[in-house]
């Protein structure tokens, strides 16, 4: 592909983030945590392509709260990367080190920090099936 092709081509799917906010993740029965700021320390942390936000009425892990799904890029995915399940995210620290490690490629391309594999779960197959669609 020629310089000017490149430059024309569509960008590489950046990662995926699904953040919870439903019923118990992003309200107040998960107290002590400013819910709007650590949303919007993502947004502007993963600013650009290096993430897709969206948000999600409720991912149904409702006793890991807060929720936060980072699926991989389509370049992630072939490498063979698989979405990661991330619950108790309530501090900014944490919600730092996730964006760190997507702006650095997310799964499949970069290792995660260490201390995410504290916050990392396994949901039910059902619920990852309706995550994952």
């Amino acid at each position: 592909m020629s310089r000017r092709n490149r430059k024309n081509a569509p960008a590489a799917a950046p990662c995926t983030v699904t953040v919870c906010r439903g019923c118990c993740c992003g309200t107040p029965k998960i107290p002590g945590v400013d819910h709007a700021a650590q949303l919007a320390q993502l947004r502007g942390d993963l600013a650009g392509a290096d993430g897709r936000i969206r948000v999600s009425d409720c991912v149904d892990a409702c006793e890991h709260g807060n929720v936060i799904v980072v699926q991989p890029s389509a370049e992630g995915r072939a490498a063979g990367g698989r979405p990661v399940w991330l619950g108790l995210v309530n501090d900014p620290d944490a919600t730092a080190d996730i964006a760190t490690w997507i702006r650095d490629g997310g799964p499949g391309l970069a290792e995660p920090p260490g201390v995410l594999d504290l916050y990392a779960f396994t949901p039910s197959r059902r619920v990852r099936q309706a995550v994952d669609a």
